[in-house]
């Protein structure tokens, strides 16, 4: 009861459907933002809704060592069951904690033949089965067009879905949509779009492409204290 009670309070259920995920399976979903907004801190509060339902969790950090992106996920989940006042936090955490699997590579030994020899190893052993696949750290350069392409394939064979984050920068002009710089050239690939954007002391969760209609809901802000993402006042 107590993850079903996480799971109904979770503001990030406004992006997509209450008892399924926001993206289906092969499918790809950006977290867009510059650097120090809170990229990494959306995309654990991702997998920890996945998490609470039991699904198993690949992030893929390709910045980060895997002790790093532990404490992402402790301080986030600590967060959140601060803010809901969980009594049995530490027994939620070691529920959830087997579902959920860290993998590291430099940016320049990262390929998409590589991940598949790791998956494989992984799944033909029968030590873990991906079914939402976390990328962080990607550069979305001009190359990026064909490690995505690659990378949907290998999503569709697994029947997992992909968040990445996508880091965007100040002088970079949108395109005439407002899709961010980085997203123009592959935006056709991504079923899901969304965009941490400052607003004086708010940072407001934007969704670009995608989702549920936002507009129908108050708008989803993220504490910048916090890292967690609460319901707004408003819906700008």
């Amino acid at each position: 009861m107590l993850k079903k009670d996480l799971i109904l309070r979770n503001p990030l259920r406004l992006m997509g459907h209450e008892a399924e995920d926001i993206l289906p399976e092969g499918g790809f979903g950006a977290v867009l933002a510059r650097a120090g907004v809170g990229k990494t801190a959306l995309l654990v509060q991702l997998a920890l809704n996945s998490l609470l339902r039991n699904k198993n969790v690949l992030h893929i950090s390709l910045d980060d060592p895997v002790s790093k992106v532990c404490l992402w996920y402790e301080e986030v989940f600590r967060n959140i069951g601060n803010q809901y006042n969980v009594k049995q936090i530490d027994q939620l955490w070691e529920a959830i904690l087997p579902h959920r699997f860290i993998m590291t590579f430099k940016i320049e030994g990262f390929s998409v033949p590589r991940l598949e020899e790791r998956l494989t190893d992984l799944t033909e052993q029968s030590i873990f089965f991906p079914q939402m696949v976390l990328i962080d750290g990607l550069p979305f350069d001009e190359t990026v067009r064909n490690t995505l392409s690659d990378l949907k394939t290998l999503a569709k064979n697994y029947s997992m879905h992909v968040w990445f984050a996508v880091r965007t920068h100040r002088h970079e002009k949108p395109g005439p949509d407002g899709m961010p710089a980085p997203l123009l050239r592959v935006a056709d690939l991504f079923e899901v779009a969304i965009q941490l954007q400052p607003v004086e002391k708010e940072i407001h969760v934007r969704a670009l492409k995608g989702g549920t209609a936002l507009s129908d809901h108050p708008a989803l802000l993220l504490d910048p204290s916090t890292m967690l993402i609460n319901l707004g006042n408003s819906t700008t």
